[in-house]
């Protein structure tokens, strides 16, 4: 397969994210020709000791901005002169955006135009570059029982968070169309590993379980996701940024459908394993709580097209990917104890409380 795009100087946004920290390290191990310059605000989800020991190595640079700064931008990519942009950065919290909604239409959707004009005044219409938006199957908003999510499925989204990555989605493809940006553009289902924010469902589980402090699940924890080991995420955002045609969608998905409550379950049978309790087993600090509202029902991901065209198939089973994190939790305490300790004290994050998927 002959590479569409070779990318040598990235910036990445939110690369000290969840997401952008494993997909920083993945780059940088996979293809020593690379230098990423790594924008990122540090807000409560970003944490710079999650790439902190790249920083000495030559071939990364770290900048904290604002995506949505124009003038902080347009410095970035003028002193750094990318060939690719792998955009990450976002607001991603369902339960934060209903509390809020402003700021995640100032970080997803002002924060994206900004990155796309800056990028369009570096390049001047070149072809040999690469603008790569990294998006949410929330955008689709809720299935029932049956079928999944493809590339050809409309949009619906029910929240302010998927509402405003929509809206990011529709700028990026409106920028390649108008102004002959190249672009991809890929929606992925819930990721879980290393380096995740304890906001989301597995890392509150492992730490609050760890306490033995209540496991809050929405509703019957019926809802349905379907779950992607990080990394095999990371190499499907590469494979795109190399091998895609430019101004395509692809949806990546790792054909791992579970209820929230057998997640939950899943987490506390790892840690009766790995670590457990003196006294009886995990579950039973298993409690549920009121739904919060436009809680979608189910995301599934057909990544089939991806699999077929790409070459690409995720390499983590659920069991074999959640034994690592589970592992890289128990064995990285320091790392979510600086989390803990700053912004985020594992409150109630939306209207109502539970764990946010």
């Amino acid at each position: 397969m002959n590479a569409e795009h070779v990318p040598r100087r990235v910036v990445v946004t939110g690369g000290c994210g969840f997401i952008g920290a494993n997909l920083v390290r993945h780059l940088l191990a996979s293809d020593p020709g690379l230098h990423i310059c790594n924008i990122d605000l540090l807000t409560y989800a970003g944490n710079r000791q999650s790439t902190q020991d790249l920083e000495s190595g030559g071939r990364y640079e770290f900048v904290r901005a604002d995506i949505a700064d124009e003038t902080a931008m347009e410095q970035v990519f003028s002193d750094w002169r990318p060939d690719t942009v792998i955009h990450l950065a976002a607001e991603s919290h369902v339960d934060r955006s209903i509390d809020g909604p402003k700021v995640f239409v100032h970080t997803n959707v002002q924060g994206t135009l900004v990155l796309l004009e800056a990028a369009r005044a570096v390049w001047k219409g070149r072809t040999d570059v690469r603008f790569h938006h990294v998006s949410t199957d929330e955008v689709f908003g809720s299935l029932a029982d049956g079928g999944r999510f493809s590339e050809t499925t409309p949009y619906d989204p029910s929240s302010p968070y998927s509402a405003s990555k929509a809206a990011s989605d529709h700028l990026v493809r409106a920028w390649g169309r108008t102004y002959g940006l190249p672009y991809t553009i890929s929606n992925c289902s819930n990721n879980y590993g290393p380096y995740q924010v304890p906001e989301k469902l597995i890392p509150l589980v492992l730490l609050r379980a760890l306490r033995g402090e209540p496991l809050p699940v929405y509703g019957t924890g019926a809802n349905v996701r379907d779950w992607l080991y990080v990394e095999d995420h990371c190499e499907a955002i590469d494979r795109i940024v190399r091998f895609a045609t430019s101004g395509t969608t692809w949806l990546v998905g790792g054909s791992n459908e579970r209820t929230n409550l057998d997640m939950v379950r899943a987490v506390c049978a790892g840690l009766d394993r790995l670590q457990p309790k003196s006294d009886g087993t995990y579950d039973q600090l298993i409690t549920f709580v009121a739904d919060r509202p436009g809680h979608d029902f189910r995301y599934a991901i057909d990544a089939s097209r991806l699999e077929r065209d790409l070459g690409w198939r995720a390499k983590h089973s659920l069991e074999t990917g959640l034994e690592r994190t589970i592992r890289w939790y128990l064995d990285h305490r320091a790392w979510t104890d600086a989390i803990v300790s700053g912004d985020y004290r594992q409150e109630r994050l939306g209207l109502i409380g539970g764990t946010d998927v």
